[in-house]
């Protein structure tokens, strides 16, 4: 990435500052966009020359406009638009427990705010006739139950605007692909009750591919080859990096039958006799691959 310069949204944590430090370690004029001001600020001062912070909420046209015209300003143009802002709403909700508060809040965010950012990146892409869009979706995209509707809804919707924009602008020679992980102990995650060291362990018993768990440094070295001339006959494409979760699970654990038992002790619970709820899926997970006479029983009673 040798003298490009590259915007990336939600870039002060998580997988968007592992790829704001990977995309500087390669080379690349860094432009962190996000809310978190403080992190932004302190990310942006420790990986020093070429990188910069600019707040940015990406639901705001008028500030998303203003991100792309203050990178262009500083550095003289842009090549790499990583729409990397994202936020989940309650993992474990159904589509009739969603509010519409939620699921606006989530689609303004992850899906809104990845159009805007496109569009104005494109803006300034084309009379370069060159440059690359990127986004980060999520494997919910590839394998259904392993989100919220509403953040499965906005995640489906950056495939649309991936496959919808590498048409578009394929003529002005512009790339767009995605990225989408697995689950991972991310900035998003540790914002959450859940505790991060619980949560790894779910996510790596339930991946496939042993002794890996994903990390951020994982999808922004994804995101990297997408960025780089190694991809440039690649467009549209859908990138999933979950250690095979999305090939080989044929049943997920949202709409295995002792979820809905644990539901019904009340929506939202954290935790049950003292166990925290990812644990108890943890648990739930083993007792299903050694008892799976219980898990059919526990069925039929639901």
């Amino acid at each position: 990435l040798e003298g490009k310069v590259a915007i990336i949204t939600g870039g002060a944590s998580g997988i968007g500052a592992a790829a704001a430090k990977l995309f500087h370690e390669n080379g690349a004029k860094v432009v962190i966009a996000d809310v978190q001001d403080n992190l932004g600020q302190a990310l942006a001062c420790k990986l020093g020359e070429d990188v910069c912070y600019i707040h940015c909420d990406v639901t705001s046209e008028d500030e998303i406009t203003n991100l792309v015209d203050t990178a262009v300003a500083k550095y003289g143009k842009l090549d790499i638009m990583y729409n990397n802002a994202g936020i989940v709403d309650r993992g474990f909700a159904s589509v009739l427990d969603t509010p519409k508060s939620d699921l606006d809040r989530v689609l303004a965010v992850n899906t809104t705010g990845g159009f805007l950012g496109a569009k104005h990146a494109a803006r300034v892409m084309i009379p370069q006739h060159k440059g690359c869009i990127l986004f980060t979706a999520s494997a919910c995209t590839e394998i259904a139950g392993i989100g919220s509707p509403a953040y499965t809804v906005s995640k489906y919707g950056i495939i649309a605007l991936v496959k919808i924009l590498a048409a578009e602008l394929r003529q002005y020679g512009l790339r767009v692909n995605c990225v989408s992980p697995y689950g991972l102990v991310s900035g998003i995650s540790s914002r959450n009750s859940i505790n991060p060291a619980i949560l790894e362990a779910f996510l790596s018993e339930m991946g496939n591919l042993r002794g890996q768990v994903l990390n951020a440094e994982g999808i922004a070295n994804a995101a990297l080859y997408l960025a780089t001339d190694e991809a440039s006959d690649v467009t549209g494409l859908n990138l999933v990096v979950d250690g095979g979760f999305s090939v080989a699970n044929p049943s997920l654990m949202k709409f295995a039958s002792p979820f809905h038992l644990i539901k019904a002790i009340g929506d939202g619970c954290r935790s049950f006799l003292g166990i925290s709820f990812i644990a108890m899926m943890c648990l739930i997970h083993k007792i299903q691959k050694v008892i799976p006479v219980v898990s059919s029983k526990m069925q039929d009673k639901c």
